[in-house]
């Protein structure tokens, strides 16, 4: 059987929700094997079994031990990793230089603490990779070629694995950022999109930073059951979330921070305030598509009862509060003339009515909100209450996200600072890509002496 090269277009597609791909890489993996040799279709005469193919302009030079390596992994590769090792032309990413680096031992050390993860060790047969990697080390093609194979299989499962989401109460608004099964190619793939494969394998890098981080302190010595299970219930909130290859934003509303990656690091963080104990910022996965400049703020209706009709009762002028009445709430909805409205029944209850704050510097929404189109009203935005920020915690919101710096993470998002026409209300700005959003919750932190919880604020560690 043939196998077809894949054009990026295609890479992306496969990678997508997967939490793997570097999506910005997917050219660069489409030029790097246009260097492999196209095999030759089934009505051609085929080419000898021990002409390997060049390496990408990425590796190593070719050297004739990775060449006698990659003839053997000709002759050896099959399965599910047949198709990965024929598209590169059968070239090892383990052996590279023709013999395994450090990375091969550090992998079968990972897959040795798989119950870290919530997994079998033995799934993944650790003791035999140990024997393979060991009979590599004699620098025998054949026993490379057989390492290198198993190494990949191991690797192909083990991600898939313990990428695979438990139930954890994350809604997913898009089909992009939702979980799907992973190939064993695509999982391969990218892994050489990476700038370092030992580095990808040594770090975890097909997992957040914030499951590595929680999983180093999963193994903290000491734990008692009741903070090993809650360890646990953060960590399969943290599988959820990409790898920092993966250019993504995830807001943390146990800790009130928001952090960006991009090209394998996190590239950013900021203080945010989010929903209190009774406006919670919900669990979501959603793509950031579009930031609105120069925002209305549509009030909440029971703010409207409570905060803003209550003035207007005492003698406040809506107008002068930089305000403004509303038919409904659709796009097309007209002024309404606020002496005409009922305010003791707004203020009483029984009657709603729209209302929403006119942009400028008093506007609660500051100067941008980032939106990631959802039922709930939730989005990122500027804030014109910045001393909140100061404040250690910092649960205060009707369940938005306020950022601390708005302006740098429009930056990072637009690819350029944040500029409006006059002061034209509601202005559109597209993303040129959208971005991967998780608004999730970690309570587990790092301590002197171990671990520590931060308070559960929302109650969801007591019910997962």
């Amino acid at each position: 059987m043939r196998h077809c090269r894949i054009p990026a277009i295609l890479l992306l597609i496969a990678t997508a929700g997967t939490g793997l791909a570097p999506t910005g890489d997917a050219r660069a993996y489409a030029q790097a094997k246009k260097s492999a040799p196209a095999r030759k279709s089934a009505a051609r005469k085929p080419a000898p079994k021990k002409a390997a193919a060049k390496p990408a302009p990425s590796e190593p030079e070719a050297t004739p031990a990775t060449r006698a390596v990659a003839v053997q992994i000709r002759e050896q590769a099959g399965g599910k990793v047949k198709g990965f090792y024929a598209d590169r032309g059968f070239w090892p990413i383990w052996a590279a230089s023709g013999r395994l680096g450090p990375e091969a031992d550090a992998f079968v050390d990972m897959i040795e603490t798989a119950d870290l993860d919530g997994l079998r060790p033995n799934s993944y047969g650790p003791e035999g990779l140990r024997k393979a990697v060991a009979a590599a080390r004699s620098g025998d093609p054949v026993a490379v070629a057989q390492a290198e194979l198993a190494l990949s299989r191991a690797l192909a499962d083990y991600v898939a694995d313990v990428r695979r989401p438990r139930d954890t109460g994350m809604t997913y608004l898009d089909d992009e950022v939702k979980p799907r099964k992973l190939k064993a190619e695509n999982v391969l793939r990218a892994a050489v999109l990476t700038k370092s494969f030992g580095s990808y394998i040594r770090d975890m890098g097909w997992m957040s930073p914030h499951y590595v981080r929680l999983r180093t302190l999963l193994a903290t010595p000491g734990l008692s059951p009741d903070d090993r299970a809650r360890l646990r219930i953060n960590l399969d909130r943290a599988r959820l979330l990409p790898g920092a290859w993966t250019r993504h934003i995830v807001v943390d509303a146990a800790s009130a921070r928001l952090y960006f990656y991009q090209g394998g690091k996190q590239v950013g963080t900021m203080r945010v305030v989010v929903g209190t104990p009774q406006t919670q910022t919900p669990m979501l996965a959603g793509m950031v598509r579009y930031a609105i400049l120069n925002p209305y703020w549509n009030v909440p209706t029971d703010l409207v009862q409570k905060k803003i009709a209550p003035k207007v009762l005492a003698g406040q002028s809506l107008t002068a509060m930089r305000f403004e009445a509303l038919s409904d709430w659709s796009e097309n909805a007209t002024r309404l003339d606020p002496k005409a409205i009922d305010w003791h029944a707004v203020a009483a209850g029984q009657q709603e009515v729209r209302v929403r704050q006119l942009p400028g510097p008093a506007n609660s929404m500051g100067r941008v909100k980032f939106m990631f189109p959802n039922d709930l009203g939730i989005y990122l935005h500027d804030t014109n209450e910045k001393a909140l920020m100061k404040k250690p915690a910092r649960h205060f919101s009707n369940g938005c996200v306020r950022l601390e710096d708005a302006p740098t993470l429009g930056k990072w998002l637009l690819g350029k600072p944040i500029t409006t026409v006059a002061k034209k209300p509601e202005q559109a700005a597209p993303l040129p890509q959208a971005v991967p959003v998780y608004l999730t919750y970690f309570t587990a932190t790092a301590a002197p002496k171990g671990v520590a919880f931060l308070p559960d604020v929302y109650g969801r560690d007591t019910r997962g």
